[in-house]
């Protein structure tokens, strides 16, 4: 993966917030993580880099997870003709499905720890 398409993808994340505060980027320590643009664009946009000790796979679990899902309830299902399409599709998924279904699955959560207590 190239650092400038993990620039793109963060920058377009950022963009998405509701709020201006710094956030904790956790990655692992692939060469366009640790690039030294990719790390100035985090302190230029007031972010974090946090990377996982070298041999760790532990850290990693909840975004393998995703992609895991992703692939099987998405990807693995359509037949993109063009990146375009399948960007377009993709940011449609998290967008519109995905993080519907996490607010739902957080604010039920939520619901419950205030009840029991």
């Amino acid at each position: 993966m190239e650092k400038q398409l993990v620039i793109q993808a963060v920058l377009m994340a950022l963009w998405q917030k509701q709020h201006h505060k710094s956030v904790i980027l956790h990655s692992d320590r692939g060469s366009q993580y640790t690039s030294y643009e990719y790390q100035l664009f985090l302190k230029t946009h007031n972010n974090v880099s946090s990377m996982s000790a070298v041999g760790s796979c532990y850290d990693n679990a909840a975004a393998e997870g995703f992609f895991g899902v992703l692939k099987r309830e998405r990807v693995n299902r359509r037949k993109y003709l063009t990146r375009s399409e399948a960007r377009a599709d993709i940011f449609d998924y998290i967008e519109r499905f995905y993080n519907q279904r996490k607010k739902r699955f957080i604010n039920s959560d939520n619901i419950q720890q205030k009840t029991l207590n």
